[in-house]
């Protein structure tokens, strides 16, 4: 069997189907009978004698063929052009040619929206969970993820309405945030990727408790608190006395030298009168 050729094509595009002949310039499409075909069974453009005589109604408006190569053309382009197509050729009712061609239809998936909340919370860590979404895009596309640079699987799912519907991706994971990380989330189909990264941070940075002192340091500053004490009270009591008894001592002391200095004058007197008897 040989090979199937290969088109592709974007949604919104035009896009051409090679047929497997072409008229020459001394004949014309009058004397061809052209089909194409869609997965076997649906007609989707016909032309006999020259004349459009068929049509799929999926493609009124959408599809035109060239005269002379007898290539199809599809604009737009829908995902449900996805498949296989046949041109098939005849000329005075003998086959010329039959031939598939295979249009791949792909969408491009919008650009990854990356969304993180805080499940739980500790000085240690800030446990996430982190959500990278994707839509619009066909077929299923391969969603990646990476922490730093370093590869991590996401938990994924695919939402669509059927085989031939734009599918929407989602991926989940759970993580332990120790410092601040880059998480980046990829989505691939078809030869297409687009990304986005998003930075986590940890928001809860605990404030450390001072460190208490050792025990020896703790008792080494009562036993100095104490003995600041004792002398303070010590000397409260020593002092008051020491001053009051030395006030005594010079008091007398006067009181003795004035004592001696009155009796002076009289032994004088009584001498003088001694002496003129």
């Amino acid at each position: 069997a040989l090979e199937k050729k290969v088109v592709k094509s974007k949604v919104g595009e035009k896009v051409s189907l090679p047929c497997c002949h072409e008229i020459p310039s001394s004949e014309s499409l009058h004397k061809y009978r052209v089909y194409w075909q869609k997965n076997v069974t649906d007609v989707v453009l016909a032309y006999s004698e020259g004349n459009k005589i068929s049509q799929h109604e999926r493609y009124q408006n959408r599809t035109e063929m060239d005269p002379w190569n007898l290539t199809l053309w599809i604009s737009p382009v829908e995902i449900l052009d996805n498949g296989s197509y046949k041109c098939v050729v005849q000329r005075n009712s003998a086959l010329v040619c039959s031939e598939s061609v295979i249009l791949l239809v792909t969408a491009d998936f919008s650009k990854p929206n990356i969304t993180a909340e805080v499940s739980a919370d500790s000085c240690e860590l800030t446990e996430m969970v982190i959500t990278c979404s994707s839509h619009g895009g066909f077929p299923k596309a391969r969603i990646s993820g990476a922490l730093n640079n370093m590869s991590m699987e996401w938990n994924a799912s695919w939402v669509s309405e059927s085989s031939f519907s734009p599918y929407n991706v989602t991926g989940k994971m759970v993580l332990n945030v120790t410092k601040d990380v880059t998480i980046t989330c990829s989505v691939e189909s078809s030869g297409f990727a687009t990304s986005a990264s998003l930075l986590l941070k940890k928001t809860n940075n605990c404030v450390v408790p001072p460190v208490p002192p050792p025990y020896n340091v703790i008792t080494a500053s009562i036993i100095i608190v104490i003995i600041f004490i004792l002398a303070v009270t010590l000397a409260a009591r020593y002092l008051p006395r020491h001053v009051c008894s030395h006030c005594c001592k010079c008091q007398d002391s006067v009181e003795e030298g004035v004592k001696e200095h009155t009796k002076a004058p009289m032994s004088s007197k009584v001498t003088a009168e001694t002496s003129s008897v």
